[in-house]
């Protein structure tokens, strides 16, 4: 009662006094991570101080890792609302830091413990109604806002099923209440309405990626877009017949943003599930990596835009769009600017759909080395906007770190296949730019003016495809089977020499797991998934049984098993559950999979490409010509050596604000910096007490501007963290 009190009275104090807050994951429903605050400025940020640190009490030891807390938080009415490593929902008094309330999802003994990203939450109110909504695993849970209560009208006692709208087996002729679908970025509010994408899975058993819209006070749900089109639908000839049967993602994972005059809500959409092969989804394949321009109040397409025909790179758009409006030869135009994974920025009419600056569509590699597949002949590429990240590989942008290293790299790039970012993959293997950043889901900043700031990343990755089916010179058994079209495409092989040279990746590689975890545990994870990797309930127990005991016994011994049956001794794709040929069931069973989602670094774990690894970049959007790109961040072990400004991976977005700055962490480095706007010129840097891969944000409270972060660590395995900290000048303390 009395935290609900307290929270009453900070409500009506923000109503006095000089307060801005930050309600919205992205800043506002543009998504543009702008604010109009200048107390803070280019003439005092070296000032900055650590006004107040909050410690979830979580993520205190690398065995106790949830995985990097990745939420901008929002403030609202001078609360700060935010999730903690666990998931937990949480509200603190934004002035100092303390706590309100907390709630736990996990409380009920009914409900499994899980682990994935949160990257923000959404907030709703009507008069004495407020509410938070955000996604715990397969749930969408609506709690008050005053007192961390499930709002239990809402749904089934405060919580909405996300399998709900998805289809059911009599219109997809298989169940989907067991597939994995989760919200990772938060949905977008417009009126009464929580407008929703999701995570899915990015094999052959992921659920359909369609976009929904539920009533925000009930829970039910209003209405569903069809990204893989049904029959009689827009986009449906695009697909084999039925493809919607057996094909999934197609979905909305960065989050969304909405023009709330004209009730449009706009959206990037992923690539279609499984990754690296479309010989089974031959065609354009709309609406997988889309810009969509939807009517907010119906979900009724207004306009689309492809950014990749039938992509086989898993080029899924990162990031929310941003709306902007730029000056076009001195008429103001109101567009929509979306980055891409593989350096390139579609700017266009929002409005419309058109380009602001002509698109061609280039004739690309349309001939494939593998069986069945049929790349789509042209792709587009802006002309203005420039790539803000390397687009191919050559010899010449090869590490030149030490001659170790490039000797390293150099073998692999002599031994692979390198050239065109369109290169359909191969058996051979090749590398690419493009398939992590480019652009990152931390999202883009843009100020009136028309400058859009982003970060971006140039890292090279190592593709290789093998075949999924059974050899006739081979004994395949179920769980080898299991594994390699359900998990391989994330952690790679089990072959001792197939271990990468980077040893710092996010997905871990799972040879000699059992040394690391039980059965039970591996079961467990299996069961609720741990971050990225999403749950595999659908399986059997006998299913789980065989890839547990594939994982935990080295190949001969487990091939030699007196019990094992023999799936085939051919060259088709297997029905993992019935052991006959199937080409148009679920789960979908590629004939080919690749060697997993392989990061390629030097012999020593730092980046095979000349720097900068990692970079800020301004752009103006209003002529297409960038303004300037500096290194961001810094590997402290090579600085010791005397090589700077190299920049690192990074992951988390920008804060952009009036007083002139651009705040942004998410480097290896754990340092959050603010950088001139103008130049880019670094002018302030704080090391935080963990890694911070997540977006700031900025907010004002009694006249006070305050810098907020999160700083939850794991990245990279660097070490684990879970504070949010706050940053303010003394001046105004």
């Amino acid at each position: 009662m009395k935290t609900t009190i307290l929270i009453s009275l900070l409500f009506l104090f923000s109503a006095c006094g000089e307060n801005q807050d930050w309600k919205i994951y992205g800043g506002n429903k543009e998504g543009n991570r702008f604010s109009t605050l200048s107390q803070i400025n280019t003439s005092n940020v070296k000032e900055l101080k650590v006004a107040w640190t909050f410690n979830t009490g979580e993520n205190t030891d690398s065995l106790n890792s949830f995985g990097d807390m990745q939420c901008q938080p929002i403030v609202v009415n001078g609360i700060m609302y935010g999730t903690s490593p666990a998931m937990k929902l949480f509200a603190l008094d934004a002035s100092n830091g303390k706590p309100l309330w907390k709630f736990d999802p996990f409380s009920s003994a009914l409900t499994k413990q899980r682990s994935h990203a949160i990257r923000g939450v959404a907030y709703w109110e009507d008069g004495n109604d407020k509410r938070i909504l955000y996604g715990v695993g397969p749930r969408l849970l609506a709690i008050n806002a005053a007192n961390g209560e499930p709002i239990k009208s809402f749904g089934k006692m405060g919580e909405v099923d996300l399998h709900e709208g998805l289809g059911d087996k009599e219109t997809l002729g298989h169940e989907v209440k067991d597939l994995s679908v989760k919200i990772t970025s938060p949905g977008i509010i417009f009126k009464d309405l929580i407008i929703i994408g999701s995570t899915v899975s990015e094999a052959g058993d992921a659920a359909p990626g369609y976009i929904r819209a539920f009533n925000v006070i009930t829970g039910k749900l209003v209405w569903v877009f069809h990204t893989i089109p049904l029959p009689g639908e827009y986009g449906y000839e695009t697909w084999p017949k039925d493809a919607y049967k057996k094909m999934g993602g197609a979905n909305v994972w960065a989050g969304l943003v909405l023009d709330q005059k004209r009730g449009m809500v706009y959206a990037g959409t992923g690539s279609p599930s499984s990754d690296f092969y479309g010989g089974d989804r031959k065609g354009q394949n709309l609406f997988a990596n889309c810009i969509l321009a939807l009517d907010a109040s119906t979900g009724k397409r207004v306009w689309h835009y492809q950014t990749v025909h039938h992509d086989l790179w898993d080029r899924d758009l990162p990031c929310q769009p941003n709306l902007v409006t730029i000056n076009i030869k001195g008429k103001k135009v109101d567009a929509l600017a979306q980055a891409t994974k593989d350096g390139l920025i579609f700017l266009l009419n929002r409005e419309t759909g058109e380009p602001i600056f002509p698109i061609n569509e280039v004739k690309v590699i349309d001939t494939s080395s593998l069986a069945g597949e049929q790349p789509w002949p042209t792709q587009p590429i802006p002309t203005k906007p420039l790539p803000f990240s390397i687009q191919e590989l050559t010899e010449s942008n090869i590490t030149h770190r030490t001659p170790e290293a490039r000797a390293y790299v150099m073998n692999r790039f002599l031994n692979s296949r390198t050239g065109s970012k369109y290169m359909p993959p191969s058996l051979e293997g090749t590398l690419y730019f493009g398939l992590g950043g480019g652009a990152e889901w931390g999202g883009n900043a843009t100020d009136p003016e028309g400058i859009l700031y982003l970060n971006a990343n140039n890292m090279l990755w190592f593709i290789q495809m093998r075949t999924a089916l059974a050899s006739s010179s081979s004994t395949y058994v179920r769980g080898e089977t299991l594994f390699k079209t359900s998990c391989v495409t994330c952690h790679g092989g089990l072959e001792k020499n197939e271990a990468p040279a980077v040893k710092s990746q996010e997905i871990p590689r799972l040879i000699d797991i059992g040394k690391r975890l039980s059965r039970d545990q591996i079961g467990s994870i299996l069961s609720t998934g741990k971050g990225r990797m999403p749950s595999f309930k659908h399986f059997s127990k006998e299913d789980v049984n065989e890839i547990i005991d594939y994982l935990l016994a080295d190949a001969k011994t487990y091939a030699s098993k007196a019990d094992i049956k023999l799936l085939a001794k051919n060259q088709k794709p297997m029905d993992l559950n019935s052991q006959k040929v199937k080409t148009d069931e679920f789960p979908y069973a590629p004939a080919y999979i690749s060697n997993g989602i392989n990061q390629f670094r030097d012999h020593e774990n730092y980046p095979a490409v000349s720097g900068p690894w990692g970079t800020l970049n301004a752009i103006n959007l209003n002529t297409g010509d960038p303004i300037w790109q500096v290194p961001l961040g810094e590997y402290p072990d090579l600085v010791k050596k005397g090589l700077r400004n190299t920049g690192t991976e990074n992951h988390g977005g920008p804060l952009a604000t009036s007083g002139g700055l651009i705040f942004i962490a998410a480097t290896y480095d754990q340092k959050l910096r603010a950088f001139d706007k103008k130049t880019g010129k670094i002018l302030w840097e704080q090391l935080l007490p963990a890694g911070g891969f997540a977006t700031p944000i900025t907010y004002m409270i009694k006249g006070k501007q305050y810098i907020a972060i999160a700083a939850g660590g794991t990245r990279y395995k660097l070490k684990p963290g879970g504070s949010y900290i706050s940053f303010a000048l003394p001046s105004s303390q």
